[in-house]
């Protein structure tokens, strides 16, 4: 069955989220200058907008979007959720968090992550805050089962360079290795890799990503190898291989809504079925143990010394050679702050602390997918969330917390995972954090 769309396209028809009113870009539509900057999902904005997703070629200029850090070796333990932060209050500061969250990530027996996806919810979806310019990345999952649900390990960059792991939870056999360069829609790349039960077992999936080569492996044992040198267009004389630099995404989301398209619907194996044994507590999950990084030099064509700790773009044309690093600003001062003005905060006090210096006259969107949209529900219809309403706009409040309750559930149908322990049992305190998602949601 042919991948009907890249992983990019199909989550950006699930997660797009925007108030009706808030301008588009895509396509060559560039932002305004009053939203500036153009996310994932083609909608423009300021604050979080700015951030990881933000497409420099739509956005109002080049300076739109906030160059991003850079690439951060290490082993990082998703056992807790202290090193993950809402997007809804992350402004870009890589040193107080590696990961940020949209969604309901709950602790497992302290030694894993789940994502989750309950019903009239899009799924949880776990983001670096480090970006990688070619590195080895692995991360040690579990994934979800069952039609219509879609759990993915992917690198993404700003501009829709893609290399994926993607597993189809009807088809539990195989793993889906794909990569797309700047979002370019070749459906022959993709090759399935055979995987023993994918939703059983904890496996460690590994992207290999070199200037010159990119490899796919499962438990060590590489399964596939692209050559940059292959993926020559002679149409427009551009290597079609993913080059810029990306940032490491985990997500559990619903292909399967009727709300998407034909035949992503038809790639997810059909509709998503809210009252599948696969659930457990109320939700689909997916489980997350480990994400290992190992940075790789830049490209030997690499030739720029304007610093070392940002990424950002020369050129709207995204290529490798329009890559630089510098020293750049990557954190905002508030949600209403842009790559443009980075430093303006509308609500930044005065000395005495007393009362803002000034008040936004407009009311821009500043949580991509999330501000002003609500949740979308399984008819493809959304809440009336207003602006700003589902974090603090001056970037208080407190990352990721608690999740999940006492109660020990499993995903194989029924039977336990076979992940050399026993049931699972999740950290007190995540139940009552996910009903309360789901009431707001149902509330929207």
């Amino acid at each position: 069955m042919r991948h009907a769309f890249s992983t990019a396209a199909a989550l950006i028809a699930t997660f797009a989220l925007v108030a009706a009113d808030a301008p588009t870009c895509g396509g060559g539509t560039k932002c305004p200058q009053s939203s500036p900057c153009c996310s994932e999902y083609g909608a423009c904005g300021v604050g979080a907008y700015c951030l990881q997703g933000c497409d420099p070629k739509n956005s109002f200029d080049l300076n739109s979007c906030m160059a991003t850090p850079v690439c951060k070796s290490g082993d990082f333990k998703l056992n807790s959720l202290n090193d993950v932060s809402q997007n809804t209050v992350f402004l870009g500061d890589s040193s107080k968090t590696n990961w940020i969250s949209s969604g309901i990530p709950v602790v497992y027996q302290n030694d894993a992550l789940l994502l989750t996806m309950a019903e009239s919810t899009v799924g949880t979806l776990l983001t670096s805050t480090h970006y990688v310019w070619y590195g080895k990345i692995t991360a040690t999952m579990m994934a979800s089962a069952g039609k219509g649900v879609v759990t993915a390990f992917i690198m993404m960059s700003a501009m829709k360079d893609e290399i994926d792991f993607e597993f189809v939870g009807e088809n539990t056999g195989s793993v889906q290795s794909n990569y797309y360069f700047q979002g370019v829609t070749d459906y022959n790349q993709m090759k399935p890799l055979t995987v023993d039960s994918t939703n059983g077992k904890l496996h460690t999936y590994t992207i290999d990503w070199q200037p010159d080569q990119l490899t796919w492996s499962v438990d060590g044992t590489v399964m596939r190898t692209v050559k940059k040198s292959d993926t020559w267009n002679s149409t427009d004389n551009t290597f079609h291989y993913p080059q810029s630099p990306s940032r490491i995404q985990l997500s559990l989301w619903p292909a399967g809504l009727p709300s998407n398209g034909e035949g992503t619907i038809t790639w997810a194996g059909g509709l998503v079925n809210w009252n599948s044994n696969y659930m457990q507590n109320g939700y689909y999950y997916a489980m997350v143990k480990d994400v290992s990084v190992e940075c790789y030099n830049p490209p030997s064509s690499f030739k720029n010394n304007f610093g070392s700790n940002a990424y950002y773009y020369q050129n709207v044309a995204g290529t490798e050679d329009t890559v630089a690093i510098g020293n750049n600003v990557t954190t905002l001062s508030s949600f209403y702050a842009s790559g443009d003005n980075p430093t303006y905060d509308p609500y930044g006090k005065t000395q005495s602390g007393s009362a803002p210096v000034s008040t936004p006259s407009t009311a821009p969107e500043t949580v991509p997918g999330i501000s002003g949209g609500g949740v979308r529900g399984t008819d493809g219809s959304t809440g009336s969330g207003t602006s700003g309403s589902s974090g603090s706009t001056d970037g208080s409040g407190s990352s990721g917390s608690t999740a999940a309750g006492s109660s020990g559930f499993s995903q194989n149908g029924g039977a336990s995972p076979s992940t050399g322990e026993a049931a699972p049992k999740l950290a007190a305190g995540s139940a009552v954090a996910l009903i309360g998602f789901i009431i707001a949601a149902l509330m929207l």
